[in-house]
C-alpha cells in the first residue's frame, strides 16, 4: 500500500473535510509597514503577499464571544507555533520504531521485515488529524495492526500490554526528541518571543497550552523562549494535564478558568485545523499562523491568518479582534 493509499485510509476514518487552496476569514489587511488595521473587502493581504478568498457563507459564533471585545489572555500553542516541529517529531518516531524494531503487519509505508517509518506524507496527514503522540500510535495500530518488536516478541492482545507498549514507545521518543531540542540546532518562529514580550509588557496575561508530553514542552520552552520567559508565564498546561486531546477543547477551558479571565476575552494562536477546533470550541477566538504541513487546511473558523508571526503586533491583534466581533 502506498503512502497516498495510507493517507486516504486515514481520511476515510476520520472524515476529513477536503483540503482548500486559500483561506476565508474576517477580511482584513496588515501591513509589515505599519501596525495599523483596517477592514477590506475582497482580500486577505500580509505584507507582501495577498490572497483573494472565495466566497464564502457566514460563520456561526457563539453569543458569548460576541459580548466582549476585550484581549486579556494571549494562548500559544506549542509545536507548529513557537517552533516548526514536526519533523523533529517525525524523526524521533521512526528512531523510537527502528530502536524497538516494531514491525507492523500491514504498513502502509515499510516491508514487515524492517521497522516502521513514518514517511513525510503520511506523518503530515496523521500529525494534523490526530493530536497527541499516544493517539496516533494507537489509531495506526488498531489500522494496521499491533507489532511485534523487542518489547513485546508477538503482537500485544490485551489493553494492559497494548497500553505497555505504547507507553514504552512513546517514552523513549519523548528522551529522542529532547536531544534534538538540546542540540542548539533549533530555533523558534518568527515574530513569537517579540509577541510574547509585548503581551507582558502591555499587561496581558501569556499561556501556553500544548498537547505534547509535559516534559517535552518543558524543554522545548526553557530551550526556545528562555528560562526567564517560561517562568513568567500565567499558565502552561501540555497533554498531561488533560483527559482529553485536541480538538477537544478541555485544555483551552481549563486555561481560562486557571487564568481567571472568561473564554470570550482569550486569543488563541494555533497553527493546524485540530487546534483551531480546540480554541473555538472552547469559545475563544483564533489566529493561526500556518506551517508547510498545515497551509492547505480550512482554516475558515479563525479570526486571522498569517503565514508567521514576524509583522505581527499586539495592538494588531486587539485591533482585529475588535474589529471582528463588533462585525458580527
Amino acid at each position: 500500500m502506498t503512502s497516498s493509499m495510507a493517507s486516504s485510509t486515514l481520511s476515510r476514518h476520520l472524515h476529513l473535510a477536503p483540503p482548500i487552496s486559500a483561506f476565508t476569514s474576517p477580511q482584513f489587511s496588515l501591513s509589515s509597514a505599519s501596525s495599523s488595521f483596517s477592514p477590506r473587502p475582497h482580500a486577505l493581504s500580509f505584507g507582501l503577499l495577498s490572497l483573494s478568498p472565495p466566497p464564502r457563507s457566514a460563520t456561526t459564533v457563539s453569543p458569548s464571544i460576541l459580548v466582549s471585545a476585550s484581549l486579556q489572555a494571549l494562548i500559544f500553542d506549542c509545536d507548529g507555533v513557537i517552533l516548526e516541529s514536526e519533523h523533529l517529531h517525525r524523526q524521533a518516531y521512526n528512531d523510537a520504531f527502528s530502536h524497538f524494531n516494531v514491525r507492523c503487519p500491514s504498513s502502509p509505508s515499510t516491508s514487515s521485515s524492517q521497522p516502521l517509518n513514518w514517511d513525510l506524507e503520511f506523518y503530515d496527514e496523521l500529525q494534523n488529524r490526530i493530536g497527541g503522540g499516544k493517539p496516533k500510535m494507537r489509531w495506526y495500530f488498531k489500522e494496521y495492526g499491533w507489532p511485534t518488536s523487542t518489547i513485546f516478541e508477538t503482537p500485544p492482545e490485551n489493553d494492559a500490554d497494548r497500553a505497555k507498549l505504547i507507553d514504552t514507545i512513546q517514552d523513549w521518543k519523548t528522551e529522542r526528541y529532547q536531544e534534538i531540542l538540546k542540540s542548539g540546532s533549533v530555533q523558534p518562529r518568527p515574530g513569537v518571543l517579540k509577541l510574547m514580550d509585548e503581551a507582558k509588557a502591555a499587561g496581558k496575561q501569556l499561556a501556553v497550552c500544548s498537547a505534547a508530553t509535559k516534559s517535552s514542552v518543558i524543554l522545548c520552552l526553557e530551550n526556545l523562549i528562555g528560562l526567564d520567559r517560561f517562568q513568567s508565564l500565567d499558565c502552561f498546561l501540555a497533554g498531561d494535564d488533560v483527559k482529553e486531546k485536541k480538538p477537544d477543547p478541555s485544555i483551552y477551558i481549563t486555561a481560562a478558568k486557571r487564568l481567571g479571565v472568561a473564554e470570550r476575552d482569550c486569543l488563541v494562536v494555533e497553527d493546524s485545523v485540530i487546534g483551531l477546533q480546540a480554541a473555538t470550541g472552547a469559545g475563544m477566538s483564533c489566529i493561526v499562523t500556518y506551517t508547510s504541513s498545515t497551509a492547505n487546511q480550512d482554516f475558515s473558523d479563525a479570526i486571522a491568518v498569517f503565514p508567521d508571526l514576524s509583522s505581527v503586533r499586539l495592538k494588531d491583534l486587539e485591533e482585529l479582534l475588535q474589529s471582528v466581533l463588533s462585525a458580527k
